[in-house]
């Protein structure tokens, strides 16, 4: 019986020593400021998205277009110039969403091009009602592409931080190579350690 007690005792020791270890997890709101280090965060790529998804939307010559029909647009990769690692293709597919809803632009996904190509050769294999399959060759072409750039200027002085970004994305014009549309949006973020923190 002694062993016993000992071992329920461990146990809810276990138990209570876990739950007190435990992180809490609680939700945030999406859209808050996050300001928790001077690198790229949420709040930077919902500001880039923002203001490059409002500057094109007015753009005089874009709304001329845009009013008259919906370009196709495809998204090239933005190329990261910083030293931190940046998922770009989580703010390009923001900025096509947020164009996407606008009801101005459709888009063709180039990055899904080997898997569409081996959906045709499935559909085309026979095993797939012809009344029903996609004819090959019926892809709208893009009009436009939508590709940019990302950079930093990173600054240490003793223990203050300056971070400096640079985004800017450009509309061309395929048949033309025109740039249609450029723009860019300046982020700077300075911390400064505490002098507590040492």
């Amino acid at each position: 019986m002694h062993w016993q007690k000992i071992i329920i005792g461990g146990l809810c020791a276990s138990v209570i020593a876990g739950c007190a270890t435990a992180p809490r997890v609680q939700y945030g709101d999406a859209t808050a400021i996050e300001t928790t280090t001077v690198d790229f965060g949420s709040t930077d790529l919902q500001q880039i998205a923002s203001k490059m998804v409002d500057s094109l939307l007015v753009f005089p010559p874009i709304v001329q277009v845009t009013n008259e029909r919906r370009p196709v647009i495809f998204v090239d990769t933005i190329k990261n110039k910083t030293l931190e690692h940046i998922d770009t293709e989580s703010i390009t597919d923001t900025i096509r969403t947020k164009f996407l809803r606008s009801g101005k632009f459709r888009f063709v996904d180039m990055t899904k091009v080997d898997a569409v190509a081996k959906q045709f050769e499935f559909q085309e294999s026979g095993m797939v009602n012809k009344s029903t399959a996609a004819t090959f060759g019926q892809q709208i072409g893009a009009e436009y592409m939508l590709y940019g750039n990302f950079s930093s200027i990173v600054k240490k002085t003793g223990d203050v931080k300056d971070v400096y970004y640079k985004f800017t994305l450009n509309l061309m014009h395929l048949e033309t190579g025109i740039i249609e549309w450029a723009d860019e949006k300046e982020i700077r973020k300075i911390s400064e350690r505490s002098l507590f923190g040492r």
